[in-house]
């Protein structure tokens, strides 16, 4: 997830861009850059780190003209570095774009055989490469808006681009499939942007670009075709969001805002990483040599928090997929005994941030040790990732909330990617297994869609809760990880008391805290738990508890037992964890907004644990 900045007008573009990307700051922090036409040519100003650093780089340098593009990075492909930052050029042109190109492998290849030297270790600039080369086939009769449709042709994968060429100093082209651009239509200017917020200051008229457009911006209005050159005409909308309401995408909190992103981070994370026909993952995004994956002997997650529930999660498919022994620690505990790793071991060490003070002192135990590390980080050449002999990173972009929720949901569609990977290096996982596990997750994205959908049902439960001070969360094999995981999003935003159980452990100790004042939050969906899951209701049910169940839609036993149904689609087992953990981060979203607790910073928290 990055942002985008355009213009082209009367006005001094640098400003303005630098503007726009302030208010898209949230979508990256890694680096930032402006490309200006400034009348002989394009020049170009990028800085590391915050935007603050760009302003000081534009200080000593200006860049004068009236056409132009901004980014600022979250970085997928390539660690944050100024050589890594947008803009990338090439030739006459100048390229910024947010998305994951997937055949960025083959195409470097096949441009780097035909005399291209690239710059960076980003996929961006392959971009740039192909868009130079489709203008130098006839130099001065090819526009830029057709070079750009000639070169996305050959590109896969999900990107929002807008590019500027030194021959045509009033035009920009922009393009998105899969990931979101809007246009802005202004008096005498046009501009453009990942998000609303980057045009608010300029206008309220924009045009909401769609998978496969390609536009030509000129100050006067924009033109829009298909990639394959099919015009195509688009809706002007007038938006009378605030300032504030844009930045979170219309959503009250950043946190509700993320719990909705999870469809489009969960894609981001699994495309260009899965093989459907041979039923495999690209070994190339594991950090995991496929002679390592089958020499492991034991598997060793270490966690803090969010992440530790994922590890759970991962711990089961890891044995189930891989079949490989596989252990769960609490990072926090690790370092402060003397834990026993071997060379044998691969450690998965699971941070969002990356940064975790207590999954880095583990980290440093299991390497002195000998054990082979893999981080599994949100963000990339984080002190983690760096540290390990490999890293899977999440694409879940900036997650701006306290209380994670979508860097939660990425963390567990690497794990059963990872699982997978190791059982088809290990031939414990039969081709046919695999196919069918990786189309579900495939799928998952569209399924979660359609749980999240219900949000004002959940919203409804969340009124009949708000005032109870004690939940109960219940769940087994896949689902106890989720049991634990909504209850420390209670905890954590609307600051009642909440308990996560394995199911089978209610009557060695919480089903005496049960009574008609109780609400239970069951983790129950159709899958091989059942049975033993929907025993433990009927017990609650005897007891009075007030049953809030997460069933399978169809689920008749259900109808009679529980209080209140939150139903998700039918899945293979495999996936339901990432269906089953939405209404648990929407009820806690809830019933935290009602009391009228502050969601995005609860008290006490920090997003990133850096001491200990």
């Amino acid at each position: 997830m990055c942002g985008i900045v355009g213009y082209v007008g009367t006005k001094d573009a640098a400003p303005l861009i630098v503007d726009g990307l302030r208010k898209l700051e949230y979508r990256g922090y890694d680096s930032a850059g402006v490309a200006v036409h400034a009348g002989k040519g394009i020049e170009i100003v990028r800085a590391l780190g915050k935007l603050v650093n760009l302003s000081v780089a534009l200080e000593k340098h200006p860049l004068l003209g009236t056409t132009g593009i901004g980014h600022t990075r979250w970085a997928t492909h390539g660690r944050p570095s100024e050589i890594n930052a947008h803009p990338h050029a090439s030739g006459p042109v100048a390229v910024v774009h947010n998305g994951i190109i997937e055949n960025h492998v083959a195409l470097r290849l096949e441009l780097e055989g035909l005399g291209v030297r690239f710059l960076s270790d980003t996929d961006t600039e392959i971009v740039a490469h192909l868009v130079a080369r489709e203008l130098a086939v006839a130099p001065g009769k090819v526009s830029l808006f057709v070079a750009a449709q000639a070169a996305l042709r050959r590109v896969v994968g999900a990107y929002a681009i807008a590019v500027v060429s030194k021959d045509e100093p009033d035009v920009i082209v922009v393009a998105r499939s899969g990931s979101p651009l809007v246009v802005g239509l202004g008096q005498g200017e046009t501009l453009c942007g990942s998000d609303i917020p980057a045009l608010l200051a300029h206008t309220r008229d924009v045009v909401f670009l769609e998978d496969g457009d390609v536009a030509e911006l000129r100050a006067s209005g924009v033109r829009i075709e298909t990639v394959a050159g099919e015009a195509v005409t688009r809706p002007v909308k007038h938006i009378d969001w605030s300032h504030v309401q844009a930045e979170r995408g219309g959503y009250k909190h950043f946190m509700l805002k993320e719990i909705h992103e999870q469809p489009e981070v969960v894609e981001a994370t699994l495309r260009g990483r899965i093989d459907l026909a041979e039923g495999d993952v690209y070994a190339g995004e594991m950090g995991v040599p496929p002679e390592v994956a089958r020499t492991i002997q034991r598997v060793y997650f270490v966690a803090c928090g969010t992440s530790h529930h994922a590890a759970i999660a991962g711990r089961y498919w890891v044995e189930q997929l891989a079949k490989v022994p596989a252990v769960v620690e609490l990072a926090s505990e690790v370092r402060y005994r003397d834990p026993i790793f071997f060379p044998t071991d691969l450690v998965v060490a699971i941070s969002q941030s990356g940064e975790t003070a207590d999954t880095m002192a583990a980290v440093k135990s299991a390497k002195a040790a000998g054990a082979r590390i893999l981080a599994l980080s949100n963000v990339v050449d984080s002190a983690i990732p760096r540290s390990a002999d490999g890293a899977l990173y999440t694409h879940a972009g900036p997650e701006i909330g306290v209380a994670s929720t979508k860097c939660f949901t990425t963390q567990l569609a690497a794990l059963l990617l990872l699982a997978v990977y190791l059982g088809r290096r290990r031939e414990t996982l039969p081709k046919e297994r695999a196919q069918a596990v990786l189309q579900a997750l495939w799928e998952t994205p569209a399924l979660m869609r359609e749980v999240l959908g219900d949000a004002d049902y959940m919203h409804l439960i969340a009124k009949r809760i708000a005032k109870a001070t004690d939940v109960l969360f219940l769940g087994r094999g896949l689902g106890f990880p989720i049991a634990l995981e909504g209850a420390l999003k209670l905890k954590e935003i609307s600051y009642a008391h909440a308990e996560g159980y394995a199911a089978g452990e209610m009557k060695h100790g919480p089903i005496a805290l049960i009574d008609e004042r109780m609400p239970i939050v069951v983790v129950c969906p159709k899958d091989a738990q059942y049975d033993k899951t929907f025993s433990n209701i009927q017990e609650v049910c005897a007891r009075e508890g007030q049953v809030i169940a997460i069933a399978t839609r169809g689920d008749e036993q259900m109808l009679e037992v529980a209080q209140h149904i939150v139903w998700i689609p039918a899945a293979r087992d495999e996936v339901l964890p990432l269906l089953t953990v939405l209404p648990c981060q929407l009820l806690s979203y809830f019933v935290a907004s009602l009391k009228g607790n502050d969601v995005d910073q609860p008290r006490n928290l920090a997003k990133t644990v850096t001491v200990e």
